[in-house]
């Protein structure tokens, strides 16, 4: 059984302590495809540092996360972004997005940021991994103003309900991302899974954030990618073996990997 965290940050500070153990865990379990996802300079070293080091393993994307968007270091960070691309392949661009969360300040720049990113996605050929929280409006919208046909990616972290995953699956080429809050109580991602199978769906972890129960309050990580299976599996009483391969097979197809 392979299964494929498209989704985790293991370049992460949290995971300094025993971060190859971790990776070692994860493979163990069978989650031998990790796709990590870049937040913004400070981190982007490490990142493809860790994908180097496990180049059959862990695979790396570029780009800007919306949390780091700031006036004061916006070109700045586009600048280092693209020379990252000219000098090393990536899979995809991201993570980008809107997070109106923690701070509505920088909205406008927010959505600069991303529109840039997607733009940059299409020419590259590449996916793009949209970080969207609170605001899936405002990230949908972007996505489908520019959605020529060639645009692809994926909604990482999905959240929301029937209507928005109706609204992702329309835009064509695009997936959405079931990670630990898929196990939370009174989620209401079971409805969504129930309502569309696994066809639209990639397996994420977001680690070290979100960790599924029973692992909730303590730190996430690769390995959990089995939990979220399991969970899934669960729900559309189908067995797991079924789930790891329809989901690793959206993930090679979205990905080209």
């Amino acid at each position: 059984m392979i299964l494929t965290d498209t989704h985790a940050h293991l370049y992460s500070s949290k995971f300094d302590s025993d971060r190859n153990e971790m990776i070692r865990r994860s493979i163990s379990a069978g989650v031998t495809r990790i796709f990590l996802p870049a937040i913004d300079s400070e981190s982007h070293a490490a990142l493809v540092q860790l994908a180097e080091e496990w180049p059959e393993n862990c695979f790396p994307m570029m780009g800007l996360h919306p949390t780091s968007v700031d006036p004061a270091t916006f070109e700045q960070e586009k600048t280092l972004a693209e020379d990252w691309f000219s000098r090393k392949k990536f899979i995809a661009v991201g993570e980008t997005g809107i997070d109106l969360y923690w701070d509505k300040t920088h909205l406008r720049l927010q959505q600069e940021s991303f529109a840039w990113q997607v733009e940059l996605a299409k020419k590259l050929g590449l996916p793009v991994v949209i970080h969207s929280r609170n605001a899936f409006s405002e990230c949908y919208e972007i996505v489908k103003e520019r959605q020529d046909g060639s645009l692809k990616g994926v909604f990482h972290c999905f959240s929301d309900g029937i209507a928005e995953a109706e609204k992702v699956i329309a835009l064509g080429n695009f997936y959405m991302g079931i990670g630990g809050v898929l196990t939370y109580k009174n989620s209401g991602l079971d409805a969504v899974v129930k309502k569309f199978g696994t066809d639209p769906f990639v397996l994420e972890t977001d680690a070290p954030y979100l960790p599924p129960v029973p692992h909730r309050g303590k730190r996430n990580e690769s390995a959990y990618t089995a939990i979220v299976a399991e969970t899934m599996a669960n729900i559309l009483q189908r067995p797991v073996e079924e789930i790891a391969q329809a989901t690793t097979e959206n993930s090679k197809k979205l990905f080209g990997i």
